[in-house]
């Protein structure tokens, strides 16, 4: 395995592709449905001076030039065959603290618990955990995230109201090969057999 990521730009280039995630959702608020389940999930780059970037640091009052890049994050139920939907895409934009990177703040068009702009506070530990807190209007939100190999990663999540813990949520992502690159497989394999 490679080394674990320590920056937020290496984390997201290490995630690229598509992932499998396998989730289960504990609810301290019985009356709450089940959101355990399977789902795709895309992940792309975004670059410091892609619009989307620019837009969001403008959101946010930040100069833009303080990003470093950014990420994309697109799901869907992964039985859907359908290409995902980019309108429902979180793109998130990296704002180190220093040149180390190991710090900052990610700006995010939308939020996972709450659909708002939102600023959350990362960063990674000497293990290579990444740690992401945001603050919303009415909840907190603590993730983790850490590669077991360059193809699987697990996710941890807690959500606290003012009358504490909410939910609590635990994923395990598996890379998926992408058609492309299966088909080039593929044909690497014909090659070799016809040698």
């Amino acid at each position: 395995m490679q080394p674990p990521p320590l920056t937020m730009m290496e984390f997201f280039r290490k995630s690229e592709g598509m992932w499998l995630t396998q989730r289960a959702v504990h609810h301290f608020d019985t009356a709450s449905a089940d959101e355990s389940g399977d789902s795709n999930l895309y992940i792309s780059l975004v670059a410091k001076d892609d619009p989307r970037s620019q837009e969001i640091c403008k959101q946010q009052n930040i100069d833009p030039a303080q990003a470093s890049g950014g990420g994309c994050f697109m799901w869907q139920e992964n039985q859907n065959t359908a290409p995902p939907n980019s309108e429902q895409a979180a793109v998130l934009v990296d704002i180190p603290d220093d040149e180390t990177g190991r710090s900052g703040k990610l700006l995010r068009n939308q939020g996972y618990v709450e659909k708002i702009p939102v600023v959350s506070r990362y960063w990674f530990g000497q293990d290579g955990i990444l740690t992401i807190d945001t603050e919303y209007e009415t909840n907190q939100g603590q993730e983790r995230c850490w590669f077991l190999t360059d193809d699987f990663r697990v996710r941890v999540s807690t959500v606290r109201t003012t009358n504490g813990i909410y939910l609590m949520t635990y994923c395990s992502e598996r890379r998926c090969v992408m058609d492309d690159t299966l088909e080039q497989m593929v044909k690497n394999n014909l090659m070799r057999a016809t040698e």
